[in-house]
């Protein structure tokens, strides 16, 4: 056991709650001592939740301890019924309850109640968050799915979206609009905003949509198993993934996307192929996350930004073997950790012009001076806006393009600033425009380039790169350099020595 001061995923315990708080209707008993009801904060204060989650707690003491805890969870569950009047129930220990193996399944059970009730069984110390979330959704889907006659046509079910999900809310908006437009009915998203009720009429839904699968793919085969529901691969997250996610769809349910598919709005793929996308092709980023996210966002770097991918990792070890592959693509290794102290090593390392990781990849990226763009949970409150903001569909991708290309375009602005901070019209001691120039005779200049300097074809390859509203005073400021320590060839290293000298 290592001890450590951040973690990306909490204890199986905290999946299960994300489900039962998306859910309405059912209700989560956890057997669980008094300190260990924090988790309460991350909906009411992260996610800002206006209601608290529907949790019951028997947090015993120390003096507990010594008497009967299991009388103790049996009036717990049977309060909770009386109170609550949930349409079922799920039963469970946390971490530090699961050591004195008081068996909640159990002792729920021989209470008799008139509602389900389903036990969890959560290693705590062999798995994490997302795994329990997941083994949460599977117990109450075989639980509570019953067989039916016949499927609806052109239906399906979202699964994924929790309480606490990474802009989960607004990707199941999206996604709806998407498949609104095919024609396709939505017949039950779960867990979120789903009741017990909804969860046992899942089968009645053609195919299903596995929005993230770390939470919904051991659901989603289990009704493919049991009730022969195929569900979806592809994660709509980018405009290519979008495109591809629709034709998927329509398979599946035997529709016409051309219309759909013609009909796109988002301005990612415009701005790629613009002259200002210039500044950001061949941008080195470093990517870090869940697996669902981190993937999707290496695609969608590679693909549509022109971005180079210089590595690539998560910490949701049940989708390892996907994340090698993906990795395997891209030339890299990926870094399979939940180890904050060997992601913040590797970015060190890489030196890359973007981080795209979660909360822990923004303080290290701001410790190591490095733009940041969020992608991935764990994340903090600000990355629960108000306002729409998808990762999915074509709005989702608006929302990419805005959130990765802003960093850079804030680090052009340092660079420029920096860059002229000694120019005669744009010095610290410049007078303000309004109020007359310095004449150029008076403005400062850099030493002239002896003639026999020359740029080399690669240095001059970069050069280009530079926005041109400033190439003729980074041609000047490396030219300067290069005279002052006796160079005759620029190379592209003399380029980056030079920018680094005058952005001191």
């Amino acid at each position: 056991m290592q001890l450590t001061l951040w973690t990306y995923e909490g204890p199986p315990h905290i999946g299960a709650m994300r489900v039962a708080t998306g859910m309405k209707g059912l209700h989560y008993v956890l057997h669980a001592p008094q300190g260990d009801t924090y988790a309460d904060l991350l909906f009411t204060m992260i996610e800002r939740r206006g209601q608290r989650p529907p949790v019951t707690y028997t947090t015993f003491q120390a003096r507990d301890l010594g008497t009967d805890t299991a009388e103790l969870f049996k009036m717990s569950v049977a309060s909770a019924h009386e109170r609550f009047k949930p349409q079922a129930m799920i039963v469970g220990a946390s971490c530090t309850a699961e050591l004195i193996q008081d068996d909640p399944g159990g002792l729920a059970a021989a209470l008799g109640l008139p509602i389900p009730v389903i036990p969890l069984e959560l290693p705590a110390y062999q798995k994490k968050e997302n795994w329990g979330a997941a083994e949460t959704l599977y117990r109450l889907v075989r639980g509570l799915a019953k067989p039916v006659e016949a499927r609806r046509p052109r239906t399906c079910n979202i699964l994924g979206p929790t309480a606490l999900g990474f802009r989960n809310r607004d990707d199941v908006v999206e996604v709806k609009k998407i498949l609104a437009s095919l024609g396709i009915d939505v017949l039950v998203t779960a867990p979120m905003d789903a009741t017990p009720a909804d969860i046992a009429r899942l089968p009645e839904a053609e195919f299903n949509v596995s929005l993230y699968p770390e939470i919904s793919e051991q659901a989603a085969r289990y009704l493919e198993k049991s009730f022969g529901q195929k569900f979806t691969t592809v994660i709509p997250i980018g405009v290519g993934a979008t495109r591809a996610f629709i034709a998927e769809v329509a398979a599946l349910a035997g529709v016409d996307a051309t219309a759909v598919l013609s009909a796109q709005n988002a301005r990612l793929p415009w701005y790629s192929r613009s002259v200002d996308s210039t500044y950001l092709t061949g941008k080195r980023v470093f990517i870090f996350g869940d697996a669902t996210h981190a993937m999707a966002a290496a695609k969608v770097a590679r693909d549509e930004l022109a971005f180079n991918v210089v590595g690539l990792g998560t910490y949701s070890r049940e989708l390892a073997r996907p994340m090698r592959e993906l990795a395997k693509e891209f030339g890299l290794e990926a870094l399979i950790t939940d180890d904050y102290l060997e992601v913040e090593k590797q970015v060190a390392e890489l030196h890359p012009d973007l981080v795209l990781g979660s909360q822990m990849e923004r303080h290290i990226a701001k410790r190591l001076g490095v733009p940041c763009a969020v992608i991935s949970a764990p994340v903090h409150v600000q990355d629960f806006p108000a306002r729409y903001s998808p990762q999915m569909g074509f709005e989702g991708a608006n929302v990419i393009f805005d959130t990765w290309v802003h960093p850079l375009m804030m680090g052009l602005e340092e660079h420029l600033l920096h860059m002229f901070r000694d120019d005669f019209e744009f010095h610290e001691q410049a007078a303000p425009s309004h109020l007359g120039h310095r004449k150029q005779e008076d403005a400062p200049t850099a030493a002239a380039a002896p003639a026999t300097v020359s740029w080399l074809p690669d240095a001059e390859d970069e050069l280009k790169k530079i926005p041109f509203f400033v190439r003729k005073k980074a041609r000047r400021n490396t030219e300067a350099y290069a005279a002052e320590r006796g160079l005759a060839h620029i190379t592209v290293e003399t380029l980056y020595d030079a920018k680094a000298h005058f952005s001191r």
